[in-house]
């Protein structure tokens, strides 16, 4: 028994031996494992920086009636009305889900936890489609306020106001791609001749109705790039009413400035929401068309669409720049928000003449 525990002593320090032996520096300097673990890792951070600079790159943007020609599901020679506007949303969710690097607000690992331009612009984009979604489901699918939602868009909208950076139980994609799903069910209903459940009303009021979510979306970012430079706001909350009241006072004048890190930030999810705003008025002018025309105000629409298209020109500069008013330094920011008030501005009057055409 005394021999058999040595012998077992023996082999156990000879295994604790060579296992020692095999991770001392010295052995990996002799078997040239240093050099193959810095290769591997040289490889690894490479790799990680060039899927990051391409998943960094902004979508393009898409063909909306091409699109809705593909999913309709009737005679691919017209569309029904609301088609479009359906299948611009359905395009907006598969961007966010299936773009290189797929989704990438909600990634814990290289390199997209890294990443911030990407899944700001997704928030962008997300905030659209959460208002287009609303608006299907109380405005667009209905035909007054009495009448029973739609049992698809009562799925699809839900889902999309789920967080936006839950990775797991049940992921932020998991439950998105349900409300994806429900829209397509959607879709398919509203072009069936024969399936009388799915209704989409192109009419003025409800145009406007959208309109008036937008505007407030818009006039927002247009403030919130301008704070990039820093401004000296006066409170005008309360003007125009003199019996109003608010909560909480405030100070008769302010200043608001974004920070540094944030200012990319905010420039990056504007873009979001005008690329996905874009797309779906774009959309619009299709399903609405006959009502723009009886308004004279088709034209009004396209204008609106034009200011959209400059905010998604090429970003040539590595750096979203932040240079003060008139000095030498462009800024991006300052640059996006005049795009965005002049649409907003569009868009008020396109209210106008909805309301009074």
């Amino acid at each position: 028994m005394g021999d058999l525990a040595s012998l077992k002593r023996q082999g156990l320090t000879k295994k604790v031996t060579e296992v020692a032996t095999l991770y001392h520096p010295r052995t990996w300097k002799e078997k040239g494992l240093w050099w193959t673990a810095g290769l591997f890792l040289v490889t690894y951070l490479v790799v990680n920086v060039i899927l990051g600079i391409v998943w960094s790159r902004s979508p393009a943007t898409f063909d909306v009636r091409g699109e809705a020609l593909s999913l309709a599901n009737n005679d691919k020679s017209k569309l029904v009305p609301g088609a479009a506007t359906t299948a611009t949303a359905i395009r907006i969710v598969a961007t966010l889900l299936d773009k290189p690097g797929g989704y990438l607000s909600n990634d814990i690992s290289m390199p997209g936890v890294f990443l911030d331009n990407i899944p700001n612009w997704e928030y962008g984009a997300l905030t659209e489609l959460r208002d287009l979604s609303l608006a299907l489901r109380k405005d667009f699918s209905r035909a007054q306020s009495q009448s029973v939602e739609d049992k698809d868009l009562e799925i699809a909208q839900p889902q999309f106001s789920y967080n936006s950076d839950s990775w797991i139980l049940p992921s932020s994609e998991s439950e998105y791609r349900k409300g994806l799903e429900a829209l397509y069910r959607y879709l398919y209903r509203l072009s069936d001749e024969d399936a009388l459940d799915a209704q989409f009303f192109a009419r003025a009021d409800n145009l406007t109705a959208y309109l008036e979510a937008v505007e407030k979306r818009l006039g927002s970012l247009a403030q919130r790039l301008s704070y990039a430079v820093g401004q000296a706001r006066l409170n005008t909350d309360l003007a125009g009413d003199p019996s109003a009241r608010q909560s909480t006072p405030v100070p008769e004048q302010s200043q608001t400035k974004t920070p540094w890190l944030k200012i990319d930030d905010v420039f990056f999810e504007a873009r979001g929401f005008t690329w996905a705003l874009l797309h779906t008025l774009q959309a619009m002018e299709i399903d609405f068309e006959p009502v723009l025309k009886d308004k004279n105000a088709l034209v009004s629409l396209k204008q609106i669409n034009r200011e959209l298209e400059n905010t998604q020109d090429t970003i040539w500069s590595p750096l979203i720049l932040n240079g003060t008013g008139f000095g030498p330094i462009g800024n991006h920011s300052l640059v996006m928000a005049s795009y965005i008030s002049r649409a907003n501005a569009a868009i008020t009057d396109l209210r106008s003449l909805l309301k009074a055409g």
